[in-house]
């Protein structure tokens, strides 16, 4: 068959599967393109999941005339003038328009700051048609019609109208809390609006939480951080304000959202012995580098990146988000309070509002009938018997409370407060300044005593066993290769291997705190990490997973009881080290409560 040249739409519908794959793409492509040209006020309508019609109206500066045609045309743009290791932009391939028309019905409307009038310009299947006089106050409007109708098989891959729709929400989202200075109105067919009103860069919180949900803020701890040029600023959610999913985690570089696997990676390793493997984080992240460090031209929809040095920028993540967790110190979520809240009322039953005491006319509260007082028979009777009371049925035993030790009352002024009582044998009540908190101590003592193995165990090397024959595990040369670069670290944890051939590595130690291990297997995961992250954090976690075995079944049972000093000392060490907030699992260990809580709980405000 004889090489021949496609024809220019044939090209154009190619590039467009790779960079139109649904409506939201579309969308994703058109914001893009609105922010890049200073949009303020960005407006994006739908219907039918965007799949009838996408339409993105700015407040930009717009589009001359005489380069209309040039926008529709592929491989032009006005983005790339410092060349590929400049790109200060969100777009810069000049790929997004001419592919979206070539598979849809594409108009483009726009005006020129300081323009006369605008002109437009429509592109249907590949074909264009214009300029052509328009009337436009200022900015641009992009109306995309009847998408993949050029190409009707593409169809047969779209969702539902409410699944598309749902995905260009969540484009929207993501790019609204980039820009919290631009206002973005999202207009859906059943006239409903999803609205991100503009905010002060400086409150770029308040956008957050308007995008991730209001329980955020007071929820997540400030990360800021810098190392070799690259910079690191945002919130991490705290370890026990977590999700079912990983769609509450969002990434930016340089201001362009993306779904990197290196840096959920990254965040996921901060997370990784205070969350259950089950739960996500939530996070808003935004890394600040040159231009020049990073490759954001690896990807079609611009999703992906890759590091100069991506060992620099993950250990920047953990860190960061470690170090911020340490410095935070003791904090509950505030979710755990109102649902605990929650569960003191009678199920299915609203908030009660306070009452106002209005007297005994009508409509006020009604006089209870008065009876004479019997001190043997009231229910508020004395609990000891004065003389006076009469005799105190011995079948119920009244309640007796230990007296306060007057000495406690310093110990209320710590984070976690005085112990006051246990509940069921595993629920320290303590007493704070300006309410209560309620600890497990199982879970607390479990992560006492994990925190205290792992310093002791990554404080040193770790005690080996030594293999009677070596293991030799068979794998890729390069993989070899980067295990032996890595022989140092993995000794220090107790792993010795070396090089044995061109495509083999020789196991002669293993820890010892595992036991008996799958030498083959260990490797490969090993190798497989160090591969993908340029880290070897396999064999750490495995040691890490070994410890916290040690530490559930080494620490404070439930049912035991324990000594006023037992508890407040648990609750000292608990204050003192880093991570006690959640336990080994990821389950909250303490829930505090404010006294204007429980107030509210009794009606008293």
């Amino acid at each position: 068959m004889a090489i021949a040249q496609l024809s220019d739409a044939l090209i154009d519908q190619i590039a467009a599967g790779e960079v139109v794959e649904r409506p939201a793409s579309v969308a994703k492509e058109l914001i893009e393109n609105a922010l890049d040209a200073g949009a303020r006020r960005i407006e994006i309508a739908t219907a039918a999941g965007g799949k009838s019609l996408l339409r993105v109206t700015d407040d930009g500066s717009g589009i001359a005339a005489d380069e209309l045609p040039l926008a529709v045309r592929r491989h032009c743009t006005s983005k790339l003038a410092g060349g590929l290791d400049a790109i200060e932009t969100l777009g810069f391939r000049g790929e997004a328009l001419p592919s979206i028309g070539s598979v849809a019905r594409l108009t483009v409307k726009s005006r020129a700051a300081g323009a006369a009038e605008a002109f437009e310009i429509a592109v249907d299947g590949g074909r264009v048609s214009g300029p052509r006089p328009a009337a436009l106050s200022r900015g641009t409007v992009v109306e995309v019609r009847d998408l993949f109708h050029a190409v009707p098989a593409r169809l047969k891959f779209l969702k539902s109208d409410r699944a598309e729709g749902a995905a260009i929400t969540e484009i929207v989202r993501r790019l609204a809390i980039a820009f919290p200075a631009v206002r973005f109105e999202l207009a859906g067919p059943d006239r409903t609006q999803t609205v991100f009103e503009a905010v002060d860069g400086r409150d770029s919180l308040r956008r957050i939480e308007a995008v991730v949900g209001k329980d955020f803020g007071a929820n997540a701890i400030a990360i800021a951080a810098e190392r070799e040029g690259v910079q690191l600023k945002g919130f991490a959610g705290l370890p026990t304000f977590h999700r079912g999913n990983a769609l509450a985690q969002y990434v930016y570089v340089n201001g362009r959202p993306v779904r990197d696997r290196l840096l959920l990676s990254a965040l996921r390793g901060a997370y990784a012995d205070v969350m259950a493997r089950d739960r996500h984080p939530v996070a808003v992240l935004f890394l600040t580098l040159d231009p020049a460090l990073v490759d954001v031209n690896v990807h079609p929809a611009k999703a992906d990146v890759r590091f100069r040095d991506p060992g620099l920028v993950r250990g920047l993540i953990v860190g960061a988000i470690r170090q911020a967790f340490t410095a935070a110190g003791l904090r509950a979520t505030t979710t755990g309070a109102s649902g605990l809240m929650d569960r003191f009322r009678p199920e299915g039953a609203p908030e009660a509002a306070p009452r106002r005491f209005d007297g005994f006319a009508p409509g006020g509260f009604a006089s209870p009938a008065q009876t004479s007082y019997s001190a043997s028979t009231s229910p508020y009777r004395p609990l000891q018997d004065d003389g006076a009371a009469g005799p105190i049925d011995s079948a119920a035993p009244p309640y007796r409370a230990d007296p306060i030790d007057p000495e406690a009352g310093a110990e209320r002024r710590y984070p976690l407060g005085a112990a006051r009582a246990q509940l069921h044998g595993n629920f320290i009540v303590a007493e704070t300044e300006d309410g209560m908190v309620i600890v497990d101590q199982h879970a607390a003592h479990e992560r006492l005593v994990y925190e205290a193995l792992k310093t002791a165990l990554h404080g040193k090397t770790l005690a080996s066993q030594l293999l009677l024959i070596p293991e030799i595990v068979d794998l890729p040369e390069d993989d070899a290769e980067r295990l032996a670069e890595h022989a140092e670290p993995l000794g220090q944890l107790g792993l010795a291997v070396e090089r044995f051939g061109p495509g083999a590595v020789a196991v002669r130690e293993t820890p010892a705190i595992l036991g008996q291990v799958d030498c083959r297997r260990l490797i490969l995961d090993i190798a497989d990490e160090l591969a993908d992250l340029g880290t070897a954090g396999t064999l750490k976690s495995r040691i890490d997973h070994v410890a916290a075995t040690i530490a559930c079944h080494g620490s404070v049972r439930a049912g035991r009881s324990l000594r006023p000093e037992e508890m407040n000392a648990l609750l000292r060490d608990m204050e003192a080290t880093p991570g006690t907030g959640q336990c080994n699992h990821g389950r909250p260990t303490f829930i505090a409560l404010k006294l204007a809580d429980i107030e509210k709980m009794f009606g008293r405000r």
